[in-house]
């Protein structure tokens, strides 16, 4: 599924393909997709409204809300022994949280020990049947990777995000993003939880199965009632028409439809790297990508787009990606939003970036820079502009 805007007008929308292939259900424009850690600009947004209303300020502990990590340990080498750990120099902060550097690991982004200690506490990041306050309990049982503050480090830091937001407004944070963003935008097919009248319209999840070489379906486990577990770094279900009024917000500098989400200096607050040189020395996932790219508070920004693994087109573009192929760009220097969406799960590891869109079974994800140079190509030779009326009218009908 792609979706193209550019100054408003959508100007490109199409919907490939089967949404499951073994019934061959065509994808449509309305076709529901697990975004993953596209979920994390959504819970950063929500964090930065906070932030304005004078609820949290970016340099308050963490501690406050999350006294589970209050005290944290932290590993003297990240692949090290679970046993030899030193006191944090400092508590976490929320802009740790927001931009990576609080120490906090993923299992698969981690290297020894830690790996399975965070498998065997937390269980699975996307899917999990603990609530906030047991999976907050087994985090606060772990040692940290890294000092906070020391380096990017992708983990679980924008779930403790969200968790912490819960606990401030003492809700769930499916109301919270709920109340807060997805109402005020529309965002109606956006949730964490899919109700059983909505799932044939769930894309189906694909994986590489060697043995019969072809793709094999991947069943995920559905929860029956909305969960208690709602992972603010990747646990969202939506859909490109509602993800296009998210990002349509960030390019607006935080209003779209009349409807103002953050004020315009905290936009450009987001829009703006947070790493230090130091920081961005150190790859993500095996990948140089800090030489290419900035990250702010919640999203990456492309600072040189040619060869950039994650974005493409006008340094400023602003994005951060899904784990199952899915991939968005704002690019505010030509007013232009670009949504893709499949459904492929890879194997993830600590250095396995730069092998995920070209794997065996990867066609759709090799397929994401076709997409973008036919789009940036178009703009170029002046081809991007609105459909007639016709057209225009029945796919801003999506928007």
């Amino acid at each position: 599924m792609t979706l193209t805007s550019h100054r408003g007008d959508i100007v490109h929308s199409e919907a490939l393909g089967w949404s499951d292939i073994e019934t061959r259900t065509a994808t449509r424009p309305d076709t529901l997709f697990r975004i993953a850690s596209m979920t994390k600009p959504i819970t950063s947004v929500a964090a930065l409204m906070l932030v304005e209303q004078g609820r949290i300020a970016l340099s308050d502990p963490i501690s406050h809300w999350i006294p589970e990590l209050a005290e944290p340990r932290v590993l003297r080498n990240a692949a090290g022994s679970l046993e030899d750990t030193v006191p944090a120099q400092r508590e976490i902060t929320l802009e740790d949280l927001l931009t990576h550097r609080s120490g906090i690991a993923y299992a698969f982004f981690s290297e020894g020990p830690l790996k399975q200690a965070y498998e065997e506490a937390l269980g699975d990041p996307a899917m999990n049947r603990l609530t906030p306050d047991e999976w907050l309990a087994a985090l606060g049982t772990l040692p940290l990777a890294y000092q906070p503050g020391e380096l990017f480090h992708y983990g679980h830091s924008t779930d403790v995000l969200g968790f912490l937001i819960g606990r401030l407004l003492g809700m769930p944070l499916g109301r919270v993003l709920r109340e807060m963003i997805f109402a005020p935008l529309g965002m109606d097919s956006t949730d964490f939880w899919l109700p059983r009248d909505k799932r044939s319209r769930l894309a189906s999840l694909y994986r590489y199965d060697e043995a019969s070489g072809r793709l094999a379906k991947v069943v995920p486990d559905m929860y029956d009632e909305p969960p208690a577990y709602t992972p603010g770094g990747g646990g969202l279900i939506s859909s490109a028409p509602d993800y296009h009024r998210f990002a349509r917000m960030l390019l607006g500098e935080g209003e779209h439809g009349g409807v103002r989400l953050l004020k315009p200096e905290t936009v450009r607050l987001m829009r703006t790297n947070r790493l230090t040189d130091a920081q961005r020395q150190v790859p993500f996932a095996g990948m140089p990508l800090w030489q290419k790219s900035g990250f702010g508070l919640g999203l990456s920004i492309a600072e040189d787009p040619v060869d950039n693994p994650y974005a493409c087109g006008a340094p400023g573009s602003i994005t951060w990606p899904g784990i199952f192929g899915t991939w968005w760009q704002a690019d505010p220097v030509h007013d232009l939003v670009m949504i893709y969406l499949i459904q492929h799960q890879v194997p993830v590891s600590a250095n396995s970036g730069a092998t995920i869109a070209t794997g065996r079974g990867a066609a759709g994800r090799r397929a994401l820079p076709v997409y973008q140079h036919a789009i940036y190509g178009a703009l170029r030779d002046g081809l991007v502009k609105p459909d007639d009326d016709r057209k225009a009218e029945g796919r801003r009908s999506l928007v």
